[in-house]
Parts: structure tokens; sequence; C-alpha cells
């Protein structure tokens, strides 16, 4: 899993730069997990971009008072709905990596009725790829690596370098 990026605040760092610095750090974070997200072989990469998206929706909502409402109100949604596409995708790679595990475990007899089921969550794999999919390219059409960045420049235009 990859791990977050520690982020170190200050006691004087005011409120809304240190809402900003994490902000960029969490989003950029969130969109360096994309490669391969939509591989059924690795299904890690989609774990590792669900979390990463459910800790950017954690931060925006903690700072959700240093930023212009209109704005945040969009980019929050997004967010939400990208996190929503990916368990989409998600659930059922964890219930076919469950299922796998038990079909070791039961009885030969067992084993066909198991395997429907495994058919079944790869069924709903594929279809939750397809959501994610489009999910990522309305994502990457309405900009939002760049509106979560221009959020954070909202609430604190002068970052440091």
């Amino acid at each position: 899993m990859a791990k977050a990026a520690e982020i170190a605040i200050a006691p004087d760092e005011p409120y809304r730069a240190a809402a900003a610095r994490i902000v960029r750090v969490r989003a950029r974070e969130l969109f360096e997990q994309s490669a391969g997200v939509l591989s059924t072989r690795d299904i890690e990469r989609v774990h590792d971009m669900r979390v990463a998206s459910r800790r950017l929706r954690a931060v925006l909502e903690i700072f959700a008072p240093c930023f212009p409402p209109r704005e945040f109100g969009g980019v929050l949604r997004d967010v939400k709905q990208l996190a929503d596409a990916l368990g989409e995708r998600r659930d059922p790679d964890v219930h076919i990596d469950a299922l796998t595990a038990f079909a070791r475990q039961v009885p030969a007899a067992a084993r066909p009725g198991v395997r429907r089921l495994v058919a079944e969550q790869r069924e709903r794999q594929a279809l939750g790829n397809e959501v994610l999919a489009a999910e990522l390219e309305r994502v990457e059409h309405r900009g939002l690596l760049e509106r979560l960045l221009a959020l954070a420049d909202a609430a604190d235009p002068e970052p440091e370098p």
C-alpha cells in the first residue's frame, strides 16, 4: 500500500497555509496513484488510489472554512464521485480474493458454486472498471487536479517554494 507523505505542521503556521499545503500534497498523491488503476492484475492500485481519495476528502472537509464555498462544493463533489467509482471497482476485488481463498478450503463438491460466485464478482469487477474508466475520463475533462490546486491557491496564494 502506498504510504501517505508525512506533513509536518508548525504550531505557528497559519491554518489557511497548512490547509493549502496539505491539500496540494494529498491531491498530488491521489493522481500519482492513477497509473495502472484499471488493471485487474494489480488490484492494489485501486486500493491505493481509493485510500488516497479518502485522505484527500478528509482534509478537504477538515479545512473547508479555508476555501471559497462555490469552488469548494464542486471540487468536493468530484472527489466524492471519484471515491465512489473507486469503491465500485474495489469491492469486487476484495470479494474475489476472499472467495478464491475460500474455494481452497471447501470440499471439491462445493467448488463449482464458489467458482460461479467468483465469476459473478468478475462481472461486477468489469462493470466497476467501466464506471471507473468513465469517472477518470470525466475527472480529467473537468480538470480536477488543477481545480484542487487552484482551491489550495485560493486558501494560500503564496505557497513556499
